[in-house]
């Protein structure tokens, strides 16, 4: 078995990247954090690749920083991670990336899987937010996107207790939208991503962004922002029926 940090596979236009350090819990060193910015970048701009699939290998999706290696650092952690933020990496994406979720996603593994636009999670799988129990404030997007996913008393009551929420109660708060047997997870979430990549790689990108941008938006600024949008668009296109 290979020792890279990150695992890299192209088929049928998904790339499905593994995070590689089981033994770890898929912690991320500096190793794997750069290979994780660096792939992401780089499976966004290949012409053969139409949707991304992030999961993790053997019992955890990814336990957040590696702490041993930032304790032997001798260096803040500021310091440490500032240069790879997997959170804006993945957010400027132009591609749909799904996340695969087949074991623990903890800390930055829970800001990780807030950020990708589709969310599977293994039966087995549950979500923990420990920067309070740590001692570190989140950087790769937790303290915003949670709340506004699930409603500002909901997050504060998982983040500042830092208990564990299973796939199941992800689900029903809504930011996990399917969960599966964990032995069916990674053929459900290919199937989602071959459900995506049958159609104009370019039409999808579109439509990611009309909802990425405006959801950051005010209701009837979005509103608006999609009427023009869709016009701009929309008057390039001339249907036919067979």
């Amino acid at each position: 078995m290979t020792d890279a940090p990150l695992l890299v596979d192209v088929e049928d236009g998904i790339a499905t990247l593994t995070l590689n350090r089981p033994d770890a819990l898929n912690s991320l060193n500096a190793a794997l954090r750069h290979a994780l910015v660096g792939t992401l970048r780089e499976m966004d701009g290949r012409e053969d690749v139409a949707v991304i699939m992030l999961t993790g290998k053997g019992r955890a999706f990814c336990a957040g920083l590696d702490v041993k290696e930032l304790a032997a650092s001798g260096s803040n952690v500021a310091g440490n991670v500032g240069q790879a933020d997997i959170g804006a990496t993945i957010t400027a994406l132009k591609k749909p990336i799904i996340a695969a979720i087949n074991g623990l996603a903890v800390t930055g593994g829970f800001e990780i899987t807030l950020a990708c636009d589709i969310v599977l999670a293994a039966q087995s799988a549950y979500f923990q937010d420990t920067h309070a129990k740590i001692g570190l404030l989140p950087g790769w997007g937790l303290s915003q996107r949670l709340p506004r996913t699930i409603g500002l008393s909901r997050a504060k009551e998982i983040s500042l207790s830092a208990r564990k929420v299973s796939a199941e109660e992800g689900a029903r708060l809504g930011f996990v939208g399917r969960v599966v047997a964990d032995a069916d997870l990674l053929d459900e979430a290919r199937a989602v991503a071959l459900s995506i990549a049958q159609w104009r790689p370019d039409h999808i990108r579109h439509i990611k962004a009309l909802m990425d941008r405006g959801f950051g938006m005010p209701l009837a600024q979005a509103l608006e922002f999609e009427a023009a949008e869709a016009a701009a668009l929309n008057a390039k296109v001339t249907l036919t029926t067979r």
